[in-house]
């Protein structure tokens, strides 16, 4: 890792490219060939996404094997040992009570002039949830994307996912049947973001995909949105661990550890009151590096996006980890709860010592799907209200056109909009003209 010492030109210069950071510059790289992909499935439909998968996923679909039998997604279920089924049950039960508690009400009032006024939330009627395959298996991301989805009210939920990711994770499929999802199809990538976004011949089009991939699942998302909504464009994974040097380093080192096994590209931060602290924790991090199957990724993460910056006092470390937003915070400090009115810029904060980052990974109870790359500034972890849609409602009485039809139709000619202001003016006149 390297390190950053506060009052120096290389502290505040690597703060500040933190605080700038911006999506992989590949997005860019790799955008005309992703405008060919949903050209193609947007017009070619089921042939594409058999062209694509055989291609890129070196499968050979038939038509009718693109969807995956609900009966193969229940049986998935129902073959689960006995221990991970409780674990995904478990996990399900707590995302739940959670976002349950996120459900956006419906609701009205009535002004003195006997007006109407209101708010009506409606859940989308259809979801996509990509699920990457890749070397991992995500049981987790079904759950966390699936579960919010059903507690809005969401009518169909469609998940997507390579073919190899059911074929070596039956818990994808597994967790699949336990949350509710509504249809199962086994193709991945850019095509199954254009086949959600535009519907082909097999897979019905959706109101909103939600779900992480890799680059080219990231920029179709980004490409496709306007046709539909997309949950946001994620960068990749990162945690600011904050201490004052009262947790045990080990533990501090276990948690860089967990993020920077994602891939090299993970961004792992440690913020400390002093030098000793550091120096305590990159020993836990050397002796811990070469125990396990981590060794290789989350090395080559620690050695090439690793930073620690050591601050002058706690005051100081809040303004660096508002200024860095990063996607997980730890509070690893004596009273952490003092600190949290001061945070403004995270998407999950994880209170203490013993709130180990990677418990909000799979079953703490909020969601994973965090703002990363900075965007904690102004965006949100995935929730039930974003599921959801608005819709203003109006009903205004006589005495309330009396009341604000002049006001309106003044205003509008302001604008230089006559015909709305003659739309009020015919009504309050009682006739039209």
């Amino acid at each position: 890792m390297q390190i950053f010492v506060s009052g120096t030109p290389e502290f505040e210069a690597a703060l500040a490219a933190l605080g700038n950071r911006i999506g992989s510059p590949e997005f860019s790289e790799v955008e005309d060939a992703i405008r060919r992909v949903l050209q193609e499935v947007r017009t070619r439909g089921d042939d594409a996404l058999i062209e694509y998968t055989r291609l890129w996923d070196g499968v050979a679909l038939r038509p009718d094997e693109i969807e995956v039998p609900k009966s193969r997604v229940d049986q998935a279920l129902q073959a689960l040992d006995g221990p991970s089924r409780e674990c995904l049950e478990y996990a399900a039960a707590r995302i739940r009570a959670f976002h349950e508690r996120q459900r956006p009400c419906s609701w009205q009032y009535v002004d003195e002039e006997g007006n109407v006024l209101g708010q009506r939330v409606t859940p989308f009627a259809r979801v996509g949830v990509y699920v990457p395959g890749g070397l991992g298996a995500y049981p987790s991301t079904v759950l966390m994307n699936v579960v919010p989805a059903r507690v809005a009210g969401v009518e169909e939920i469609f998940l997507v996912t390579p073919p190899s990711a059911l074929r070596s994770a039956p818990a994808v499929l597994a967790a699949a049947s336990l949350s509710g999802v509504s249809r199962v199809f086994q193709v991945g990538g850019a095509q199954a973001v254009a086949a959600l976004a535009y519907g082909t011949e097999t897979i019905p089009s959706v109101d909103k995909i939600v779900g992480p991939g890799n680059i080219y699942v990231a920029t179709a998302k980004k490409l496709v949105f306007g046709k539909v909504d997309i949950d946001m464009v994620a960068g990749p994974s990162e945690v600011l661990v904050l201490t004052d040097g009262t947790a045990q380093p080990e533990w501090l080192a276990a948690d860089l550890i967990a993020q920077a096994e994602h891939d090299e590209n993970a961004l792992p931060i440690l913020v400390v009151t002093s030098s000793a602290c550091v120096e305590a924790v990159l020993s836990a991090l050397r002796n811990l590096i070469g125990q396990g199957p981590w060794s290789r990724v989350a090395g080559g993460c620690l050695a090439k996006n690793g930073k620690a910056f050591v601050v002058r006092d706690l005051e100081e470390a809040v303004r660096v980890a508002n200024r860095v937003a990063p996607e997980h915070l730890e509070l690893a400090v004596q009273n952490p709860e003092s600190l949290l009115p001061e945070i403004r810029n995270a998407g999950a904060i994880f209170l203490g010592c013993t709130s180990a980052e990677a418990l909000g990974d799979y079953v703490a109870g909020p969601n994973h799907v965090l703002p990363t790359m900075g965007t904690a500034r102004f965006f949100s972890p995935l929730g039930v209200y974003d599921f959801v849609k608005w819709s203003s409602v109006l009903r205004i009485s006589s005495r309330g056109l009396a009341a604000l039809g002049p006001r309106a139709a003044r205003l509008a000619r302001m604008e230089g909009f006559h015909g709305h202001a003659k739309a009020i003016e015919v009504r309050e006149k009682g006739t039209p003209s």
